[in-house]
């Protein structure tokens, strides 16, 4: 027998509105009230259709050429986690190999259930691979990632302000001549942190000089590769660089600095994510700082906010960042 508001009501002495209240935790109820009407609802087997059992934190994963380097995903998750925990829900990680034939099926299994709710990871996702979750019955939110052919609920990075931000800085500090180090692999952010970068040139007036912007690697090891093929040919320095992200940044700072040239005092440099690497380089990297713990709680409270307040339309939300300020950038 299906156990109802009014029969956790009667069990508990509470109204009807304060137990429904309650249970869907608005304001106006007491931590204690509603802990001890939480209680009577578990122990009758109260179970409501649009009841969250717990979290999927979804691994959308292509390539793996930006998820295995950077530290953006496990941060975002460890907020996933803690907000999670805080609201009495298990989390499970679990990775889907977007290039399996198995992908398909495994999608469709994660979406088919409506008391998992899913965080998708959209780093390495573009519109085709959001096809799948078009359809999804389970609460969906998208991090890191959007799409535009089909509304779903997104939290992305405010990547071509950021950048914009990022060069007004450098050109603030003197710099007429600023290369772009563009990332190699195929992401949505990447072109977004270039726009925002040639805007800024654009409004300052200045030319973009393509002998300054140099496709790298995104790991570690191809990012320095990279940098160290092209400084052997002798180029024509620009006086700042800015970067698709921090690995980018410090791999291109040491094959300069391997090579005599003076950092930041010959090129300066601003990197992108403010990875615990950035405060390791010699100079530490001047940087922009996202909120990737913010990210995973906000995740989490959108979720759980599409089941107790149901909407007919979806917000794509725009994270800000910091720009962070340390010494790799040289006054003109």
């Amino acid at each position: 027998m299906k156990v109802s508001v009014r029969d956790i009501s009667q069990a508990t002495g509470y109204s009807p509105a304060t137990v429904s209240n309650a249970l869907n935790h608005k304001p106006g109820v007491s931590a204690k009230t509603a802990a001890q009407i939480k209680r009577v609802a578990d122990e009758l087997g109260y179970a409501p259709k649009n009841r969250l059992r717990g979290i999927r934190f979804v691994v959308a994963r292509k390539t793996g050429a930006i998820l295995d380097e950077g530290e953006f995903h496990p941060a975002v998750m460890d907020g996933v986690e803690r907000t999670a925990r805080r609201e009495g829900l298990p989390t499970r990680y679990i990775t889907v190999d977007m290039t399996s034939p198995t992908a398909a099926a495994q999608i469709k299994e994660l979406c088919d259930d409506p008391t998992g709710g899913i965080i998708l990871l959209g780093t390495e996702l573009h519109e085709q691979d959001y096809e799948p979750f078009y359809n999804c019955k389970a609460p969906l939110v998208v991090v890191d990632g959007s799409c535009y052919h089909h509304a779903m609920e997104s939290i992305v990075l405010s990547n071509e302000t950021s950048s914009y931000a990022a060069v007004r800085y450098l050109i603030s500090m003197g710099h007429r001549r600023i290369g772009y180090l563009s990332g190699k692999a195929d992401i949505q952010n990447f072109p977004l942190r270039r726009r925002g970068y040639e805007r800024a040139l654009r409004e300052a007036g200045l030319e973009l000089d393509e002998r300054y912007v140099i496709k790298i690697g995104t790991t570690l090891s191809t990012a320095y590769q990279d940098a160290k093929a092209w400084l052997e040919t002798s180029p024509e320095l620009p006086t700042a660089f800015y970067a698709d992200n921090d690995v980018i940044a410090t791999s291109t700072m040491r094959a300069c600095i391997e090579r005599g040239i003076k950092v930041p005092d010959e090129v300066s440099f601003v990197g992108f994510d403010d990875l615990p690497l950035a405060t390791l380089t010699l100079p530490a990297l001047t940087t922009i700082h996202i909120h990737k713990h913010d990210i995973g709680a906000m995740a989490v409270h959108k979720l759980l906010d599409q089941v107790r307040n149901p909407h007919h339309y979806t917000c794509v939300t725009h994270i800000s960042s910091d720009f962070v300020i340390r010494d790799s950038v040289a006054k003109i």
